[in-house]
């Protein structure tokens, strides 16, 4: 797979073009168990943070955990300002953000008091035409309501044009499906970690490939 060979561009955030330093995320766990009386291990962490299992509220629930009572406590301890700060941009993602040319968009599960100060720290905002940040009025992925808004902004369709929707998760890969789009799986943590393989039209551990 090229990127040249596609009209337009649409990526994942978090796990995808950039990932938290693990002090922040173990933090946020730390802060969010004291508010809900019990303790996240290091795995039960990443599972969320990097969403391993799939869906999180169904993983939540398996703990014994409301999910409701967990994201409010959750966006509750994030800080906008440290989480920017220590949030990176991988390499690859910087060059194939550098390279791509026609319309690019960016649908992200983080929430906009959250994406907006990562873009500003990393300077990202000028290679997105479009920012949709997922909410319960859009929809989460893969539904593929929030792709096909990101869509409209663009002016371009699978009808129109070829796209592809790049991203770390299950999640990402059956937006894409389900939003027409050909689906690039980007396997930052490995097949051992995530304990499955994540199948899509391209399955890649970077972007260089892209390239």
């Amino acid at each position: 797979m090229l990127a040249s060979a596609y009209d337009f561009h649409l990526f994942d955030l978090d796990g995808t073009l950039v990932d938290a330093e693990w002090a922040y995320t173990r933090g946020v766990f730390d802060r969010v168990g004291n508010r809900l009386g019990r303790r996240f291990s290091d795995d039960q962490a990443r599972i969320l943070w990097h969403g391993l299992t799939g869906s999180r509220n169904e993983t939540l629930r398996s703990w014994g955990i409301d999910p409701d009572a967990f994201w409010d406590a959750f966006h509750a301890e994030e800080d906008p300002r440290v989480r920017a700060e220590s949030t990176y941009l991988h390499p690859d993602a910087e060059r194939v953000l550098a390279a791509v040319e026609g319309p690019t968009g960016l649908v992200t599960h983080c929430q906009e008091f959250l994406t907006g100060p990562v873009l500003d720290a990393l300077d990202l905002h000028d290679h997105f035409d479009t920012v949709v940040c997922c909410t319960e009025s859009t929809g989460w992925k893969p539904d593929p309501t929030p792709l096909e808004l990101a869509m409209d902004d663009l002016d371009v369709g699978p009808d129109r044009a070829r796209g592809y929707y790049a991203g770390d998760g299950e999640g990402d890969v059956g937006a894409a499906w389900n939003a027409g789009l050909d689906a690039v799986h980007v396997e930052r943590l490995g097949h051992a970690e995530r304990g499955r393989c994540v199948l899509g039209d391209h399955r890649v551990e970077s972007f260089d490939p892209l390239l």
